[in-house]
């Protein structure tokens, strides 16, 4: 609506209501990053809710892996079939390009691993657990930038060699990992655990 409206308001260009159009659907970046970002945040919290609630202090973060994959089924199966089918894109996915089709694969592998090292990760941690939440996910949040920035570069060289990169990218990739070093160093404190209650025992009355 508001689209239509640049395009038909008066005094307002055709080419000028194309850009301002062009803009904001480039923006759309952005908005799937933050999505991102608020659903990795709280991801730990609910997976370490979900491991707890299972009652089981051996296997409930194996118990609540399971569901993990349960809803990556979900989402990461049935939503791309919906797309496509939307998209009229291909469904023969036995037959995609084998370089892709591998890589994709050893994508969701490492991906897999990597949700199943948080759960470990919550297990190892010691008590207070709580307390630990944050920590573990500021470390894989503030590590997996790191890699991923290294990763890239070893793959995708910049043109003119590692000389060309600007200081505050790599003065970023150290305050990442400062970041996680202090949050591990200054960790807030779990709540105190609330005593059980006990039964006040009443003395039989003589008959």
């Amino acid at each position: 609506m508001g689209e239509n409206f640049l395009l038909r308001a008066p005094g307002v260009t055709s080419s000028l209501a194309a850009n301002l159009v062009n803009e904001r659907k480039n923006m759309n970046w952005l908005y799937f990053a933050l999505l991102t970002v608020a659903s990795w945040g709280v991801y730990g919290i609910f997976l370490h809710i979900g491991s707890t609630g299972m009652n089981d202090r051996v296997n409930g973060r194996y118990m609540s892996f399971l569901y993990v994959g349960i809803a990556y089924f979900l989402v990461a199966i049935v939503g791309p079939i919906v797309m496509l089918k939307m998209q009229n894109g291909r469904l023969d996915f036995w037959n995609y390009p084998p370089h892709g089709l591998w890589w994709s694969l050893i994508a969701g592998i490492v991906g897999a691993i990597g949700a199943f090292g948080v759960l470990l990760a919550f297990g190892a941690a010691p008590n207070p657990k709580p307390a630990y939440v944050p920590v573990i996910m500021s470390i894989i949040f503030a590590g997996a930038p790191i890699v991923n920035a290294i990763v890239s570069i070893c793959l995708h060289p910049p043109t003119g060699g590692l000389g060309t990169i600007r200081w505050p990218f790599w003065v970023g990739i150290v305050l990442a990992a400062c970041g996680a070093a202090l949050v591990t160093k200054f960790k807030p404190d779990a709540p105190a655990p609330v005593p059980a209650r006990t039964a006040a025992i009443t003395p039989a009355q003589p008959r």
